[in-house]
């Protein structure tokens, strides 16, 4: 079934209504669209298909609960969240199992990545009774200065397919934390797990208005969100082309932006790594979700006098993985969530074997045991790569891993960085020296030494160059959700001089 088909609803399928002012809402142009399994391909419920009329009811409500919101003590609004953080711990399986059903990642991936979501709402749940401002000392007499730390107001968050819960956690507790209030955008092709996400805010007594959920298309929920005039602030996760439309969008209206988008990370190697280690830890970077993460180590650069002994290793690890049913504890490579993304996956598979690569595992869709007549790509493995393929330039976004010789570790490091993005890279070394100049040397938001993939709620997370625009995580993300404001209070006014400023 198309997915622009567009219905009513049917009898036999369940609908997912928006969420706004704290209830269902069927949306204004009664129109919804069908959302498919990736593993069987079967369309299995509809979404309602907001649009401008829709976005609009959902910022009016954020508006009026922002008071509301800022008028609970700043504990109040932290048990909120903590409470939050209960409710999750205790639906964790049920929550999974929808990322699931929507994206067709591991149900083995799902579930500690539910639990992570509950970390992220107790952290920041913690933080909201800390934010303080700052005495300032100016050496002015008589003169008191000091900053608040307020709300931006009403913010937008748009998230993408690839790890819906999880990607929405790293900016929602944040801004609520911060005293805002939200309206999401959630991909069009992930949606139900949002919209059943948001049944615990109900259930944890937010009051209402405070989160909102507006599913539909981007060209239409999306686009109205970003240009509304009331949203202060947008932040989205997703590729490098939506976030530059956002990011001109939002300058008409001088929108606080956060973007958090692509990433071709280098993973090195060097001769004294560990050799065992290493090979997982490349198979985890670029197989693990079947290659649909932004920090997905794409680029594995190997030092040359291990190259051979690494590949051949490598595609014997790889050729072993089990692909199928997501929800299997047994299974280590899922479907692709999207068929977009499926085709676009196979496309870029094909053009590197027009570019000269040599495909040494997989090379194409995999139909075999398990697949379902699901979307599914074989882990595929490309040796004579050089940088300037574009399978070593763009990002692929799926479970192909391109692989680039080096000789010496300044060679290593200008293939690393030759890259327009700068998400993340990963070493694996045994020379503490090297390691540090590693840190220093490369020019990504986040580096691993001798492992990969690896994150946490207190850690700030954000690219460099084209991967993005501010950063997620740790304390000082909630300022990135603030606006400062000084106040000077003058204890003995001056009626001296009033045509010159006072010094």
């Amino acid at each position: 079934m198309s997915r622009v088909l567009e219905a009513a609803g049917s009898a036999s399928l369940p609908e997912f209504d928006l969420y706004i002012d704290g209830r269902r809402e069927k949306p204004i142009g009664g129109a919804y669209f069908p959302t498919d399994n990736p593993y069987t391909g079967e369309v299995w419920a509809q979404i309602a298909r907001g649009t401008s009329a829709d976005v609009d009811l959902a910022v009016a409500a954020a508006r009026r609960a922002l008071p509301v919101w800022n008028g609970l003590k700043p504990s109040e609004r932290g048990r909120l969240l903590t409470k939050m953080a209960d409710l999750v711990e205790a639906n964790v399986e049920r929550l999974a199992g929808a990322e699931v059903r929507d994206n067709g990642k591991l149900f083995a991936e799902m579930l500690p990545q539910m639990r992570l979501v509950a970390d992220w709402f107790r952290y920041y749940g913690g933080m909201a009774d800390k934010i303080e401002g700052t005495v300032i000392p100016t050496g002015k007499p008589d003169m008191l200065t000091f900053t608040r730390q307020e709300p931006l107001g009403v913010v937008g968050l748009i998230t993408p397919w690839n790890s819906p819960l999880l990607l929405l956690t790293h900016k929602l507790p944040t801004a609520l934390a911060a005293g805002n209030t939200v309206v999401i955008k959630p991909s069009e092709f992930t949606s139900s797990s949002t919209l059943v996400f948001v049944e615990l805010f109900e259930q944890a007594g937010f009051p209402p208005g405070v989160v909102n959920v507006v599913s539909g298309y981007g060209h239409e929920a999306g686009a109205a969100l970003v240009a509304h005039p009331d949203i202060a602030k947008i932040a989205m996760t997703g590729s490098e082309a939506g976030g530059r439309k956002i990011n001109e969008a939002a300058a008409c209206d001088f929108k606080h932006v956060a973007l958090e988008l692509g990433g071709k990370s280098p993973n090195i190697v060097f001769a004294d790594a560990d050799f065992e280690a290493a090979v997982v830890g490349a198979i985890a970077g670029i197989f693990a979700a079947s290659g649909q993460t932004c920090i997905a180590g794409s680029r594995l650069l190997l030092q040359r006098s291990i190259h051979d002994r690494f590949v051949e290793r490598l595609v014997e690890i790889a050729g072993q993985a089990r692909i199928g049913d997501p929800m299997l504890a047994t299974t280590h490579v899922g479907p692709v969530a999207t068929s977009p993304q499926f085709d676009k996956v196979l496309q870029y598979i094909e053009i590197a074997k027009g570019e000269g690569a040599t495909c040494v595992l997989g090379g194409g869709a995999y139909t075999g045991e398990g697949a379902q007549g699901g979307r599914f790509v074989a882990p595929t493995i490309f040796t004579g790569v050089n940088n300037q393929m574009r399978i070593a330039r763009e990002e692929v976004f799926g479970p192909v891993l391109s692989i680039i010789p080096f000789d010496t570790e300044e060679e290593a490091y200008e293939i690393a960085n030759d890259t327009p993005y700068g998400l993340a890279a990963g070493v694996w070394t045994s020379d503490m020296g090297r390691m540090i100049r590693a840190s220093e040397r490369l020019q990504a938001g986040t580096v691993w030494v001798n492992t990969y993939r690896v994150g946490g709620v207190s850690t700030p997370f954000g690219g460099y160059k084209h991967s993005g625009l501010g950063r997620e995580g740790g304390i000082a993300a909630i300022k990135e959700w603030q606006q400062t404001k000084t106040v000077w209070i003058c204890g003995k006014p001056d009626t001296n001089h009033p045509f010159v400023m006072r010094h």
